[in-house]
This record gives structure tokens, sequence and C-alpha cells, in this order.
């Protein structure tokens, strides 16, 4: 049994049973990675997946069983060189941080800034995407850190730290009605206007579509995107009412916009960081954390982590 062997079986898995993508990922050829599978089922006696003639089409149950097992026994070799590197060259080396796009865009350039500073040899690559392809990074082992808003405490396979609250502001251009109500903005006066904001899974949209829908409301929504930037554009050029996480707003940037609190209106919202269990993690990632939530110490996201994996 040789790890080569398990990285065949995981990237089949993976790759959706595409042994020509699994080929490419290892650097080797297709019939080598057939070798290297049957090589393993031969030597633990059992069929590990379904055949249809030369191709694989799933997995057997033992091989559903085994498949776990495969998982951590890579995650443990790759902590093993981790390890080793963090002994001997501690502020050296690579940080995978993925995000969302709001996160990437507001929350974490000053920590990235004073991140590089203090370690200034450490390679930071910075991944974007949705919530769910933040898990999956992290779950691939992509990603180090992952930081968003939804989705990421329903992976078993992640362990989420609480990191700030934030709710959303309402953006709409100089002399809009809006601006004109005598009280805080209902949610009846918001709907009568068009309404742009995130798509579905980001920035908090779970809690905007439910406000609505809990007051018997249909809001008209024109236009949704990922980026808070794109809604505030098409808000400058009249498209319609905007919905953003407070944040994204900056008062100076932001001058052809006015902005309204709408946190009376939409539940608050919890930004999550989230790793991946058993994983080791460089010292320096823990200084990443630290940085970006103070509370979140090496010692606390530690006992996080041992107590989710025990």
């Amino acid at each position: 049994m040789n790890f080569q062997q398990l990285r065949s079986v995981r990237e089949a898995v993976r790759r959706g049973f595409n042994l020509t993508e699994v080929a490419a990922m290892l650097h080797t050829s297709q019939p080598g990675v057939s070798r290297q599978i049957r090589e393993l089922e031969d030597e633990l006696g059992i069929d590990i997946f379904v055949r249809a003639g030369k191709r694989l089409t799933g997995l057997t149950p033992p091989g559903t069983t085994l498949l776990p097992i495969v998982e951590r026994m890579l995650l443990e070799a790759d902590n093993l060189r981790r390890a080793g590197e963090d002994f001997r060259a501690s502020e050296q080396g690579c940080l995978s941080i993925a995000a969302t796009h709001s996160q990437a865009r507001y929350a974490l350039p000053q920590v990235v800034r004073d991140f590089r500073a203090l370690y200034p040899q450490v390679s930071l690559h910075l991944h974007q995407g949705s919530p769910r392809q933040v898990a999956e990074m992290l779950i691939s082992g992509e990603a180090d850190i992952g930081v968003a808003t939804e989705a990421l405490g329903s992976y078993e396979q992640l362990t989420t730290l609480p990191c700030y609250r934030w709710s959303h502001s309402i953006v709409v251009p100089p002399g809009h009605p809006l601006l004109d109500e005598p009280g805080p903005v209902s949610l009846q006066a918001l709907a009568r206007h068009p309404i742009i904001t995130y798509e579905q899974g980001y920035t908090g949209r779970a809690h905007i579509d439910k406000a609505f829908a809990t007051a018997g409301l249909a809001p008209d929504v024109v236009l949704t995107a990922m980026d808070a930037d794109v809604v505030k554009t098409y808000v400058e050029l009249g498209m319609g009412v905007g919905i953003i996480a407070s944040i994204a707003f900056d008062a100076e940037r932001d001058r052809h916009l006015h902005a309204i609190d709408a946190r009376h209106l939409f539940e608050v919202n919890l930004t999550r960081l989230a790793l991946r269990r058993g994983a080791w993690l460089r010292g320096y990632a823990y200084a990443f954390i630290e940085s970006f939530v103070p509370t979140l110490t090496a010692e606390v996201v530690r006992e996080a982590v041992q107590l989710e994996t025990l």
C-alpha cells in the first residue's frame, strides 16, 4: 500500500470517477491511475469501485466505508509534512484563504495588509467564491481558512467559529422618495420600489427573503449580483433600490449614494470562520485568524477544533 494508491482513490471520487481528470491532477497517465487503484483493491481483497467495462461509475459499499479512512490517512500525511515545515521554517510557507466576495472586498483587506507586514516570507493566496465553494475548497484542502456568512455551519467536515455580526443597509440615489419617509423605512415602503440585491446564497440574502415572506410581500427584485459594488453601480443608474451589507457602504467612496439603516427590517447576520477538522495549521495561520478576530486566539481555536474532532 502506498500514498499514490490512496491519492488515486480519493481523486477518482472527487473528479466524478473521470480517470482522465485524475491522471491530470496527479501528473501521471490514465493507465497508471487504473493500475494504482487495481493494485490497492487486490491488496485489500475487495472492489472499491463499481465498474462498467473499464469505466468507474461509483463506489461499492466497501468503498464507501473505506473512503473516510483514505481521506484521514492522506490528511494526517499532509499534517505530518506541515508540522515538519512549521518547526523547520516557522515564518515561511503558504497560506490559502477562501472567502466570499463581500468578505474579501470589505472585511479582509486590512488583515491581509497587516499579515503581509508581519510575515513577508509567507505566500498568501486569496480565493473568492460562493459560500458553497468556500466550503468545498476547505474540504478538498485547497484552502486553509474559510470566511463566509452562509452555509459553512452545515458541513460536518468543518469546524466553524463566529467572527462578527453585521446588518444590511438600503442604498438609494439622492432625492429618492425613501429618504423622505417620516420614520424608519418599512418593508411595505421598500417593496413599492424595484430592488437590487445579492444572489441567492450570498451575504444574508436568505434573511432578506425571509423578512418579505413573513410580511406577506413579494418584492420586485430586478437584478441580483454577488458583489455589493455591482449592486451600487446599478443603483446609481437609477434601476432600483439596493440592499447591501452595511460594511459595503463607504460614505467617502459612495458619495453619489445615500445609505439607510435597515437593521430593523432584516435579521442580523453572523460571519463565520471555518477550518477543516483535523487539519494541521501552521503558526502563522493562527496569527492571521487572531488578526481578523482578536478573540480567536490560537488557544481558543485549538480548543474548538479539538472538541469537535473528539
